[in-house]
């Protein structure tokens, strides 16, 4: 995602590096995983010393944080964008298939094994919950529910306000929860490559999957 808009040449010029910095992480990442990112090694590639590139980025956290808010902003944007097109259940399972397909490693960067050492700040999943917000409002709006009462809605009537004022059913909190779970899982298996030479069509395993999430 660009940054913010710059006003002055010196701003802009910071926010193009940061870019370039960013594009040039992704391509490592892509290459050996997020674990093996080194800010030295980014550097090298765009021609700038080591201790030049920290004044862009202070240390390697701070640059996994950047990318993992792009992330975030990135799918929280395309999901918003569907629900207000009018994207029912299905249309948002099939958009965070796409998205997901589209950029396995931003992917597996925010819903994949964590980055050894790494610990993102307490604002940086502010966009996961809007991206789960989404998939509640359009569960909540959804009728009927195709899940039958459980004892696990006691539980959660307790809490069912998600991110802040934003009560919802204990059914419809639980179906969001099971929606995102499930997709989630079958996602990362297939994104990993686990369903190779298992002579099936991953893409009809998640219709299937779907359809059972959305028709009970």
């Amino acid at each position: 995602m660009a940054e913010t808009e710059a006003h002055t040449p010196r701003e802009r010029y910071r926010a193009q590096v940061r870019e370039e910095i960013k594009k040039h992480a992704w391509e490592q990442i892509t290459t050996a995983g997020a674990s093996a990112l080194s800010l030295n090694a980014v550097a090298k590639q765009i021609g700038m010393s080591g201790p030049a590139l920290y004044r862009y980025f202070a240390n390697r956290d701070e640059l996994i944080t950047e990318l993992i808010r792009d992330a975030y902003r990135s799918l929280a944007d395309t999901v918003q964008a569907r629900a207000a097109a009018g994207a029912d259940l299905a249309d948002l399972a099939l958009t965070l298939r796409r998205w997901a397909l589209e950029d396995p490693q931003r992917y597996f960067l925010i819903y994949g094994t964590p980055v050894p050492g790494y610990h993102a700040p307490e604002d940086v999943t502010r966009s996961a919950v809007e991206v789960m917000t989404v998939i509640l409002d359009t569960c909540t709006a959804a009728t009927p529910s195709p899940f039958p009462p459980s004892p696990l809605d006691g539980h959660l009537a307790d809490h069912r306000s998600w991110a802040g004022e934003h009560p919802a059913p204990p059914a419809e909190l639980r179906r969001a929860l099971a929606f995102w779970t499930r997709l989630h899982g079958l996602l990362s298996l297939e994104l990993a490559g686990h369903f190779t030479g298992m002579q099936f069509d991953p893409a009809e395993l998640y219709a299937a999957e779907v359809h059972a999430l959305t028709h009970g």
